[in-house]
């Protein structure tokens, strides 16, 4: 007996130190001294050898000497095989078992959880449970409880949760454990909760996965709480924190929680690199990441796949190129992940053939083509509309199998789509077996993007589960394609959705669509909701909200919020800017700019477009010529046409006319017909026929077909006193089948948005509001205004009816804000400044040029439009 212990012993040794050739000596020994065929010996020569990793010996141990296997035996082959992931030789013994014990259960079900095999490993606790030859322990349940919560299977795990009382493993730490996490990754959040308040002493890995459930659910606010409050954390606690916060876009916080980890001496390991360095790449931040690069090289004895590949996107993503290729050239062990980081970096720099390069170097290297890196390329070649080449890799997916892998079929399906294939895009979504929301998603985005409003809902009905994302595309769909009416009624359908809540996206796309129609009061409910879900004060809705705002004509409470804002980006001082032109306020437009430049922030193409215009409508030219010159000398950005064409707006309006058409003459590319627009409408405020006609023979010869110029030239002709001209240009139009754009005036009252035309007929009230309108017109008459000559048509100006509808329909105190789709003609302007005077009524008009605010006989434009 003591030889026999002295020998296991030694055998267990060499297995634990991994030493092949002294379990091989020591096989020697037991042949010699005659105790080769003892079971128990053989199990621990077996154990010894797998534990080597000599999957060989032991296998030719089992065969050829082991005589009389036993269950022990055969659960310690088994054990082997999982490990060194041969799982077919292991189910193929466990179904050959003469007799099995719960380790033989437990042994499969161990090795299918750890190769992933989730579904399985639930299978096998179902025919265990239903053989009956052996009960299950508390190993058992651990297995089968991770399996559930890897799959989310929330059917399954109340019925666990019955045999897990039936079988009384209250108490055993492993078990609680496994139950707790099970139930948090299933989404029961609430239910894992009661549950760990009600052990005794819950292990630290229990802890955590109650964090992780806060993190998921509840937000990162209520698990950063619960990490404070935590009495114990360890390296994991802190990797789940720094991951969370980096997810949620809380990068800065991230990186300050793994200063505080490293000063309270908790030793980062390979997870804090990864997410720290995933953190850093996030914000761009090249001296953070190299600062962590060195402690890495410090800290780990080797760096690992992962934290290489966090490294390779670091670099890749601040453009440092070439340390992302030196630091994947001095890795050993290449894996998928660095080899698709790489691709993707150098496609994020537009290195589309480098990218190609090396994504045939990894298929050389590699024998095998992973399927994230083909759907990288793919994506490569979405950006670049490259269809031949997407074409030669759906090929290499059907050839491969990968067509059957969601992320690459998605990939397909975006590809075709944005390249107008959209016969190829519904192929691959039918062809897919499996579609997840994302493929659904892109189909609604694809036929959304051609203005196919009906098919892309058909797919969205289609759908048996929806997140916020895919009710924001359909939303998107709506708003972007003027339907704003159904795009509303889709977000109250989202509000009934007890799984979903609307996002920064969606209030985002409502904003927008408010902004189109001018709907102030449901915009202002929308604000409500923002302010209830706490996204008020996102720096993304807020920009939307200032536009909001801004064209519906409430830009003093654009102004308010703009200066509620705290992490204004370029994008926030755009909206200011663009704002505060379109209602002609062409000083605090100017003013907002420079304090956007005094406080660091980088004016882009928009701003300056903004702050032109801005100037354009106020008519500060000095200002304007400053800030066009100031754009390529101080800032590198080359004026593009819309540049151009403020500024001869500008000058025109100004009366600088001369100066306006040399500026034309040195454009470096060709003017289009808005730039000649531009001089031509400054020619018609300033009377000049002769520059007039040349700006129109220039717009002509584009062949523009707006309508706006030929009615300019016209008129110029008609207050000339040129009629056979004038009649020339109109029949010009009809030559070209050029229709005069019809005028059309909205505004919302009791949340209904009422449209009218010139001469309008076919509103309810048209009598009654035509009555009120003549009876303005005679209040106005009073104060001098001299009714034209005009056609009736005139008379009955689209805004003139919407302004008496106003008047008929809001009480006293309520501006009315009317919407105008043209620019509004100078007797309307004049009629409604002196309506605003009889009647002690505010008007707020947008048209299709800019506000005008009409109180007490005048306008906020200074009648300068």
């Amino acid at each position: 007996m003591a030889v026999t212990q002295a020998l296991a012993d030694a055998l267990r040794s060499c297995g634990s130190r991994g030493a092949l050739a002294g379990a091989r000596a020591l096989h020697g020994r037991l042949v010699t001294v005659g105790l080769a065929s003892a079971v128990f010996l053989q199990n621990t020569l077996l154990h010894a050898y797998l534990s080597c990793g000599a999957l060989s010996d032991a296998r030719r141990l089992l065969r050829a000497d082991i005589k009389e296997p036993n269950v022990i035996t055969h659960n310690i082959m088994m054990n082997g095989y999982a490990k060194q992931g041969s799982l077919s030789d292991a189910e193929e013994l466990f179904d050959r078992m003469p007799r099995r014990d719960v380790a033989s259960w437990n042994t499969l079900m161990s090795g299918y959880f750890q190769a992933r095999r989730f579904l399985d490993g639930l299978e096998t606790f179902v025919s265990m449970h239903r053989s009956g030859d052996s009960l299950p322990n508390a190993f058992t349940f651990c297995c089968v409880m991770k399996s559930c919560g890897a799959l989310g299977c929330r059917e399954l795990a109340p019925q666990l949760l019955g045999l897990f009382w039936k079988f009384d493993f209250w108490g055993d730490p492993d078990v609680e454990t496994a139950l707790v996490d099970m139930f948090v990754r299933c989404g029961y959040v609430d239910f894992a909760s009661r549950l760990f308040s009600q052990i005794e002493r819950p292990t630290i890995f229990c802890r955590n996965s109650m964090l992780a459930g806060y993190a998921k659910l509840y937000g990162i606010d209520h698990a950063i709480e619960y990490f404070e409050d935590m009495a114990e954390r360890d390296v994991v606690s802190w990797n789940m924190m720094i991951a969370a916060l980096s997810q949620s876009g809380r990068v800065r916080e991230a990186l300050g929680l793994v200063v505080e980890m490293h000063r309270k001496g908790v030793r980062l390991d390979s997870t804090t690199y990864t997410s720290s360095l995933t953190a850093c790449a996030r914000l761009f931040s090249l001296g953070w990441g190299k600062q962590l690069h060195a402690k890495v090289i410090r800290s780990l004895p080797q760096i690992d796949p992962y934290v290489a590949s966090a490294l390779i996107e670091l670099y890749a993503k601040c453009g440092s190129f070439k340390e992302a290729k030196r630091v994947f050239n001095s890795l050993q062990d290449r894996n998928s992940v660095s080899w698709t980081v790489l691709i993707g970096g150098s496609l994020q720099y537009e290195c589309f053939s480098k990218s190609v390069e090396l994504f045939n170097q990894m298929r050389a290297e590699l024998m095998a083509i992973d399927q994230f890196a083909l759907a990288t390329l793919i994506s490569g070649c979405f950006n670049r509309m490259d269809l031949c080449l997407g074409r030669q890799l759906h090929s290499l997916c059907l050839k491969s199998g990968h067509n059957r892998a969601i992320v690459v079929s998605n990939s397909l399906i975006s590809l075709y789509a944005k390249c107008g294939d959209l016969q190829n895009a519904e192929f691959v979504f039918s062809s897919m077996s499996e579609r997840d929301i994302v493929s659904w998603t892109s189909m609604i985005t694809a036929y959304s993007q051609i203005g196919n409003i009906i098919k892309a809902r058909e797919f969205f009905d289609g759908m048996d589960t929806r997140n916020a994302i895919t009710w924001n595309a359909m939303l998107g769909a709506y708003i972007q394609h003027g339907a704003e009416e159904d795009g509303l009624k889709m977000y109250s359908a989202m509000l009934s959705q007890k799984d979903v809540t609307p996002d920064w996206v969606t209030y985002v796309t409502l904003f927008r669509g408010c902004a189109d129609i001018g709907a102030n009061k449901l915009g202002d409910q929308i604000i409500g909701h923002t302010v209830k879900a706490g996204l008020i004060l996102n720096v993304s809705v807020a920009n939307a909200a200032i536009t909001m705002y801004s064209k519906c004509g409430r830009i003093s409470e654009a102004q308010k919020l703009f200066d509620l804002l705290n992490g204004k980006d370029v994008v926030s001082w755009n909206a200011m800017i663009t704002g505060y032109s379109q209602h002609g306020m062409g000083k605090q437009a100017a003013k907002t700019f420079d304090d956007m430049l005094s406080k660091g922030a980088k004016p882009d193409y928009i701003s300056y477009v903004a702050v032109l215009s801005g100037c354009s409508h106020s008519g500060l030219v000095q200002e304007g010529k400053l800030y066009f010159d100031m754009m390529t000398r101080v800032h590198g950005i080359s004026p593009g046409l819309v540049h151009f064409s403020c500024m001869v707006d500008l000058l025109g309006r100004a009366g600088h006319l001369t100066e306006a058409k040399d500026l034309i003459d040195k454009m470096p590319m060709k003017p289009t017909a808005e730039v000649w627009g531009a001089l031509l409408s400054a020619c018609k405020i300033h009377g000049n026929d002769e520059l007039a006609e040349l700006a129109a023979k220039h717009v002509f010869e584009l062949d523009s077909p707006d309508s706006g110029s030929y009615m300019l030239l016209a008129k110029i002709y008609s207050d000339a006193g040129k009629s056979d001209d004038s009649a020339q240009v109109r029949k010009l139009m009809r030559d070209k089948g050029i229709k005069k754009n019809p005028g059309y005036s909205w505004m919302e009252v009791e949340n209904k948005v009422h449209v009218f035309k010139a001469d309008d007929v076919s509103h309810p009230q048209v009598i009654a509001i035509r009555n009120k309108l003549d009876e303005l017109m005679e209040k106005i008459a009073h104060l001098g205004y001299v009714r034209t000559e005009s056609p009736r048509s005139e008379i009955h100006h689209s805004e003139k009816l919407a302004v008496a509808f106003g008047i008929m329909s809001l009480p006293a105190w309520m501006p009315i804000h009317i919407m105008k789709n043209l620019r509004i003609c100078g007797d309307c302007h004049t009629v409604i400044k002196l309506i605003s005077s009889v009647t002690d009524r505010e008007f707020v008009i947008r048209d299709g040029v800019r506000f005008h605010h009409f109180k007490s006989g005048s306008c906020s434009c200074g009648d300068y439009w």
